[in-house]
């Protein structure tokens, strides 16, 4: 390796499919300061949500080239790591390079996931492709969630594997018949992706319903399966928000609809009023209330638990991890312990129900272990 190739570039990420740039809100590292792969560098604000950029690899952070509150494009360079062996003048002139890119606005474009749809019994199911390695991950949203809910996820993924999200039936661009309603047509459009993408073998990663969704196809399907992660699932334990739920389905306007995200993240602030308008421009697309009342209906039993996924679980022999956030409101981390002695299940602090989103890292470095087995 060179003593050029040896600087590595800290870009602004694309977290989501409509992500043009970000703001940097606080920087975590200093120039000077030693940095291994994960560390947190900064927080970056986003049009729909903040979050942690981590260290693509290790090294010295030698330059930070962009500010606080500065809004940088997608794919800018906003810091230089590098050992601290590689000269003063070579940082020097790369960090002139960096900052002439942002100033002038040429910085090239990042394409971020690939979209694509298929057709699976009459549904259309969207998905968007991040990746070309070969190991293969599959990731779930949860009830209202879509595949955009793993976009801190993703991308970090997709330097280890190639990386698909999907959305379920009743969400996002997919279509928004659910049949029944039933954890059965979940697992079947599940199914019915893999099939119709050639998907032999897969790693399932899914978040609340999504984490039933994937345990359903893994009872059926083990053969497919290499591995299941589970991000706060439904259908382990006996306890439910069931207000959360019903307050999110009937909620007719931002303003109903904020007290119930709020209950979704350890911090609130999370909650954004683009995040709150998103979700009521998909609220009031056709079909999209009859869908989660419909699927209300499988989430529920009264105000229990409507799914049980721990003698479905039983079927599937493979390797489990889960990741549990313990500031959790709508399924509590106590839950978890329907699954001692068959999963190790990492808990973790500052993080609610939207684990995935507030503490990517946590959910990537479960994943990535199953990855190296």
């Amino acid at each position: 390796m060179s003593i050029e190739d040896a600087i590595t570039k800290v870009t602004m990420p694309k977290w989501g499919l409509s992500m043009k740039s970000g703001k940097i809100t606080t920087w975590f590292v200093a120039e000077g300061d030693e940095v291994a792969e994960g560390d947190e560098l900064a927080d970056i604000d986003t049009d729909k949500i903040a979050g942690a950029l981590e260290s693509p690899g290790p090294g010295v952070v030698r330059r930070i080239t962009a500010e606080t509150d500065e809004d940088i494009p997608v794919g800018g360079t906003i810091a230089l790591i590098a050992p601290a062996d590689v000269p003063e003048e070579l940082i020097d002139e790369a960090a002139r390079a960096a900052r002439e890119e942002l100033d002038s606005g040429a910085v090239d474009e990042v394409a971020g996931p690939t979209l694509g749809a298929v057709r699976v019994s009459g549904r259309t199911i969207s998905y968007a492709t991040l990746g070309t390695a070969e190991e293969t991950v599959l990731l779930v949203h949860g009830y209202g969630g879509d595949k955009n809910s793993w976009l801190f996820v993703q991308e970090p993924l997709s330097a280890r594997a190639t990386v698909h999200t999907i959305d379920l039936p009743g969400h996002g661009d997919s279509t928004k018949d659910v049949g029944d309603g039933s954890l059965d047509t979940l697992a079947d459009a599940l199914l019915g992706f893999l099939e119709e993408r050639g998907i032999q073998h897969v790693h399932l990663v899914g978040h609340s319903l999504g984490g039933a969704v994937v345990t359903a196809a893994a009872a059926r399907e083990p053969g497919k399966v290499a591995s299941l992660t589970l991000v706060a699932p439904a259908g382990y334990g006996d306890t439910i928000n069931a207000d959360y739920l019903r307050g999110f389905a009937s909620a007719s306007s931002r303003r109903e609809l904020r007290p119930h995200l709020a209950q979704l993240f350890a911090d609130p602030g999370h909650v954004t009023r683009q995040l709150a308008d998103d979700l009521m421009k998909y609220k009031r697309l056709d079909g999209v209330q009859q869908a989660l009342d419909s699927l209300l209906g499988t989430l529920l039993d009264g105000d229990r638990p409507g799914i049980d996924a721990t003698g479905l679980l039983q079927k599937f022999t493979g390797p489990v991890r889960v990741v549990w956030g313990r500031a959790d409101q709508v399924l509590p981390a106590a839950n978890a312990a329907a699954l001692e002695g068959r999963a190790p299940v990492t808990y973790v602090d500052d993080a609610g129900h939207m684990v995935h989103m507030e503490q990517p890292s946590a959910v990537v470095d479960a994943v990535t272990g199953v990855l190296d087995g």
